[in-house]
Order: C-alpha cells, then sequence, then structure tokens
C-alpha cells in the first residue's frame, strides 16, 4: 500500500503513503473539495486498519487535497441519488454501512491521529477533526456543521463532540444555527492546537509530528488509551482501571530505554517493544 492509492485504479478517493515512521492519508477528490463518498469511506476503512496494524506507523497525517478545503463532508450529490433510489437515510453512526467503523467511530484505534486542515472543514469534514487528537489549523480555516440547514444532523458525532469540546452554549449556538467558525475563533476555543500563518501549514504540521516521533511510541499508545477511556470517568476510577497499551508499555524494552538514555546523555533509541 505505501506510496500507491488504496484503490488498484487511478479512481481512488484516498492516497496512502508511509514513511519514517509518518502514515500520510489525503483525502483525495479536490475537485468536489474533497467531498465522502461511500467508496471513500471503504478505501479509509482499509487504511485504518492498516494504520492500526502496522507498528512502524507512529503517527497519522489526515488532510484533503488541494488548497481550498480538508472536507465539506457527505456527498450530498451521492445522498440525494440515493434518496430518489429510496435507499434509507441515515442517522448517527455509521454501523452497516460502507467503511464502519469510520474513524469518528474508531473508539480503540492507538496511534495518534493529525489533522491538517487546509481551507473548509464542513460537515463530516469537522466531524473528522473533531475526532483527530491533534488539529493544525491554515490561518485560511473555516470550520461548520451546517447539517440543521440541509434537514439533517451531524451524524458522525458532531453533535455530540462539539459539545463536549466547546462551552455547550457556544456549541449549540453554532450546531442549531450552522454558523461557521474560523481559525483564530478555533484556536481560542482549543479546538485547534496551532494556526499555521500563510504559506507556513506544511512545516508546523512537520514540527508537531516530529516531536510525535521523538516520544516513545508504547508511551504515546498508553496515554492515549488513559485519557480516551478515562474522560467521562470519576477520578478514582480511572486510577484503577487496567489499561491494554499501559500494561504493554509497563513491561516493554522502552520502559528502561527512556531512562538508561538519560542517564547516559544520549538520545533514546525507541523499539516499540
Amino acid at each position: 500500500m505505501t506510496g500507491d492509492r488504496v484503490s488498484p485504479d487511478d479512481r481512488g478517493r484516498v492516497r496512502y503513503e508511509k514513511k519514517d515512521h509518518v502514515a500520510r492519508v489525503t483525502l483525495d477528490r479536490a475537485e468536489v473539495l474533497n467531498a465522502m463518498d461511500l467508496r471513500m469511506h471503504e478505501e479509509l476503512a482499509r487504511v485504518w486498519d492498516d494504520v492500526e496494524a502496522d507498528d512502524d506507523i507512529r503517527v497519522v497525517v489526515l488532510t484533503g487535497a488541494g488548497d481550498r478545503a480538508f472536507s465539506v463532508g457527505q456527498d450530498l450529490k451521492e445522498r440525494s441519488r440515493l434518496d430518489a433510489e429510496e435507499t434509507p437515510r441515515t442517522t448517527f453512526g455509521s454501523r452497516g454501512l460502507p467503511g464502519w467503523p469510520r474513524l469518528t467511530e474508531r473508539f480503540t484505534l492507538s496511534k495518534p491521529v493529525l489533522a491538517r486542515v487546509n481551507g473548509y472543514a464542513l460537515g463530516g469534514g469537522f466531524e473528522l477533526a473533531l475526532a483527530c487528537d491533534l488539529v493544525i489549523a491554515s490561518h485560511d480555516a473555516r470550520f461548520a456543521l451546517p447539517e440543521a440547514r440541509l434537514g439533517l444532523v451531524p451524524g458522525a458525532g458532531g453533535a455530540f463532540r462539539l459539545a463536549r469540546q466547546l462551552p455547550l452554549k457556544t456549541a449549540m449556538g453554532h450546531l442549531l444555527t450552522g454558523r461557521p467558525i474560523d481559525a483564530a475563533t478555533a484556536l481560542r476555543f482549543g479546538l485547534v492546537n496551532e494556526v499555521a500563518e500563510e504559506g507556513d501549514l506544511d512545516r508546523r504540521v512537520d514540527a508537531w509530528t516530529d516531536d510525535l516521533i521523538r516520544s516513545a511510541p508504547l508511551s504515546v499508545r498508553a496515554i492515549k488509551e488513559a485519557v480516551m477511556r478515562s474522560l467521562d470517568q470519576p477520578l478514582e476510577e480511572a486510577f484503577a482501571t487496567r489499561y491494554a497499551w499501559e500494561e504493554r508499555r509497563m513491561h516493554s524494552r522502552d520502559a528502561v530505554e527512556g531512562p538508561r538514555a538519560f542517564a547516559e546523555k544520549r538520545d533514546p533509541v525507541w523499539s516499540g517493544r
């Protein structure tokens, strides 16, 4: 899969590249602002399966092709055609649909995913970004969940995640009206980690991926699992929970390598074992 499109023909919807412990996943429909159709979801499912299985991958960068959009969400032309064919409409979640579980429902994905948001992140595109662990946005990025204006709901978790990541009244204002959020506002509310100045997006993304790769891979996976599983737990229960990736980290070579490298005044060499 490395360096090739997921689909064997030239009409693939996703580009997937792996190099130097970084997987780069590109939504590749720039001509329609990277709108996501069912075929794209099928291709993405194979990508996420490979990401989790390949221990050489330590971080994922998810982005959209071109410079206009990360993704504008669901391909509404396809949805309109499916409606005309009387295909059942969707609601919250993607169970039973192509590509399930999609990234928005891959609650046990252990690798950190960084969204490189260039331009518009609307509807399902914003929901993808909300499901990522880190978001680096271009200065002209625009986020919105316009589903209410379209007779839809943000069914890929936007209604749930936005209300958890913003103050409730602020989230409701955007959910019920579809009002957009600019990059500066997203940064102020903590929806993104950093806003890159014009022409600086790739350099800032690379700086974050370099820092992630310097961290011990098992520590990163253990921390992500512990944080995500404990978000809704009482603190006492969080301490008492057993975390699978922490069990692996605690008994790993890397748990010995880190302190040893510090004592020997050298950079650690992580094995991921």
